[in-house]
């Protein structure tokens, strides 16, 4: 046990219930001073209710919380800020149209005269650049920059008001390799000026390399906090799913030659790609790999019809389609499960039971009157094949979790009983147990003859579940992989855009 003079945040007996659900059951925990405490459970386990009640943004039903020496009475966003604790959620919370300076000093009167002082603001948004270790020119717009340097700027927004304890939800989710290095840079520089960071991540790797202590909720109770350097993923793994996860990704048997081809895409230019051609067989998984930028997303916004084709054609079954629009990709069968699930996989105010009828709508409907009751059974027989845990039907898109969430929108293309499936990042900001569900999923539709298509920045993951791995660089086709020839220095090389690669 820690003494009590180095405990930054103590959380003691917290709970938490909302309709059908109980979000946090007698939660205790407690927080180092100048540590990196990760915060790890499967999705649903607790987590993001328990930072909001540590942000003030939701009240605890019972149950205390601490800074310092001091008990807060009732913790409010106000008093939480007051006391220096910032959080950066995944969504981060930028005016794209404002400059990287205005960003950082959002919510910070800097004037002079009663008149905002734009060189000082400048100035010292320069100042924190170099303090972190990142290289911003305070005067650009923030719609010009990256996720990673808009990242930066929450965490300058942060110091700025002298935060204390920093919470990062997610922090890695939408970086490249290099980018959550240089994240990493950072949090180290806050770790030595005394900064205590809460780090929130699915990811084992990042947590091995980033933390000093691990602290792990399972179905909204705490479960064990222990040493990073004297822990391993197995135990981890054993103590966020609460059983074995022997294998991650399930087998795949070598695919039978001469499969048909169902989907093909030829001479795909257009939407930043250019000259792409590939095809993917019944039952099989192939695997979209390429450095961030590479046209990946892109080129299944074209397939589905979100983004205007330029030139080529799309074949399904041997013969050319026109998919002008997705109501043209769904009429053919054609389901995508998009990066963005909240912005373009679900409709957030909507129940479960209307995410997942949607694509089957009319199929649904009797004249003008959509029936209720195949909506519900539909709906219902989805929640119980991939396990969507929610207190209701009725529960809202907004109120589920990311895993759930996930499940959700890969619901409603199974119920639309779809031949053709793109995956775009189908686990990111998904723990390992609700991960291993979704590949166990890939693999049952494959094995029902469906062809997938499905893009990974996650390189275990891309050569875990591919069947074959095509790999683009700066929009255009770079290479193909056959399961025998994987490794991940291979496709770095090719994503890279290195010529030469052998591919055997």
């Amino acid at each position: 046990m820690a003494k009590e003079e180095t405990i930054a945040l103590k959380i003691s007996h917290i709970s938490k219930q909302y309709p059908g659900v109980k979000a946090l059951d007698d939660v205790s925990l407690e927080i180092r001073r100048g540590e990196v405490h990760a915060l790890m459970g499967e999705n649903g386990a607790g987590k993001s209710t328990l930072i909001k009640i540590v942000a003030g943004a939701v009240s605890p039903d019972s149950g205390e919380i601490f800074v310092g020496d001091t008990r807060i009475e009732a913790m409010t966003a106000k008093r939480s800020k007051e006391l220096g604790i910032a959080v950066i959620y995944q969504e981060l919370l930028m005016i794209p149209a404002l400059t990287a300076a205005e960003n950082v000093f959002l919510g910070t009167k800097v004037t002079q005269g009663g008149l905002v002082n734009h060189r000082e603001m400048e100035q010292r948004a320069a100042a924190i650049f170099e303090e972190l270790g990142v290289h911003i020119e305070p005067g650009a717009r923030v719609s010009s920059l990256s996720t990673a340097y808009q990242q930066m700027i929450e965490i300058a927004r942060a110091l700025v008001k002298n935060a204390k304890i920093l919470i990062m939800d997610e922090p890695s989710a939408m970086l490249t390799e290099d980018e959550v290095e240089t994240m990493f840079q950072v949090i180290a520089r806050l770790k030595a000026a005394g900064v205590t960071v809460i780090y929130i991540s699915h990811r084992l790797e990042e947590v091995f390399h980033i933390s000093d202590r691990i602290s792990i909720l399972r179905d909204g109770r705490y479960i064990t906090t222990l040493e990073t350097d004297k822990t391993n993923k197995a135990e981890l793994i054993h103590y966020m799913v609460g059983r074995e996860l022997h294998q991650t990704f399930p087998p795949r048997p070598p695919l039978p030659e001469g499969l048909p081809v169902g989907l093909e895409v030829c001479h795909f230019t257009g939407n930043g790609v250019k000259d792409i051609s590939l095809c993917v067989h019944h039952g099989e998984i192939l695997g979209l790999g390429g450095l961030v930028g590479a046209g990946r997303t892109e080129l299944a916004q074209l397939i589905f019809g979100m983004a205007k084709l330029e030139q080529g054609e799309l074949r399904i079954e041997g013969k050319p389609v026109k998919v002008r629009h997705p109501k043209d990709a769904v009429a053919l069968r054609i389901g995508l499960v998009p990066e963005d699930r909240k912005g373009q996989g679900l409709l957030l105010d909507y129940s479960l039971v209307q995410n997942i009828s949607l694509p089957s709508i009319r199929a649904m409907s009797k004249s003008i009157f959509v029936s209720q009751s195949a909506e519900h059974k539909a709906a219902e027989a989805q929640r119980q094949k991939l396990n969507i845990k929610t207190p209701s039907m009725e529960q809202l898109g907004k109120n589920l979790s990311g895993g759930n969430q996930q499940k959700v929108v890969l619901a409603k293309w199974l119920v639309a009983q779809c031949d053709y499936l793109i995956f775009d990042e189908p686990t990111r900001g998904i723990d390992v147990g609700a991960k291993k569900e979704i590949y166990t999923l890939l693999n049952e539709l494959a094995g029902q003859g469906k062809c997938i298509l499905m893009i990974s920045s996650e390189m275990e993951e891309l050569m875990g579940i591919s069947d074959r791995i095509v790999i683009l660089h700066e929009g255009e086709f770079a290479g193909e992989l056959q399961r025998e020839a994987f490794s991940q220095d291979r496709i770095l090389a090719i994503a890279s855009g290195e010529k030469g690669v052998s591919l055997l």
